[in-house]
């Protein structure tokens, strides 16, 4: 998942949001973790489950990166807005966990991630990754470069 995520991080640009979903455990902050590496920010990507959001500036020129954690947040967009998602988006590529009918209205071009992992699967190793662009944003980016 790791390596996914440094792998997508070549892709994202400022304004691009990336939404993360699969069950507990499925990798989704793994894959962040290497967003962070890929797109070269500072700071440990690690899950802002309790904090719900953190900003990961960019050790060099490219964008920022924010992580967020929407599992704890029962509403919609209303209670996503505290957050000012709106107002980092042009600035930075943010990535949002559980986010899946709380963030879609922040922009018409997203990336939809979905983790799916064998439940029973005690290897941790297998999943199947599906990677799907919205928008003409990435009508014609190349997400086969995605592929292991």
């Amino acid at each position: 998942m790791r390596d996914l995520g440094r792998r997508l991080a070549k892709l994202l640009r400022a304004g691009d949001l990336v939404m993360l979903s699969g069950e507990l455990g499925a990798g989704k902050t793994t894959l962040a973790r290497g967003l962070g590496e890929g797109l070269g920010v500072r700071g440990a990507v690690t899950s802002p489950t309790f904090v719900i959001a953190r900003v990961h500036p960019s050790l060099g020129d490219g964008p920022p990166l924010v992580h967020v954690d929407a599992y704890r947040l029962s509403g919609g967009l209303d209670e996503m807005e505290d957050l000012d998602l709106d107002v980092s988006l042009p600035d930075s590529v943010v990535v949002v966990e559980w986010g899946e009918g709380k963030v879609e209205e922040l922009t018409e071009d997203r990336l939809q991630v979905v983790i799916h992992r064998a439940v029973g699967d005690t290897t941790d190793e297998v999943r199947r990754v599906t990677v799907t662009g919205v928008g003409e944003r990435w009508t014609a980016a190349d997400l086969g470069v995605l592929s292991a």
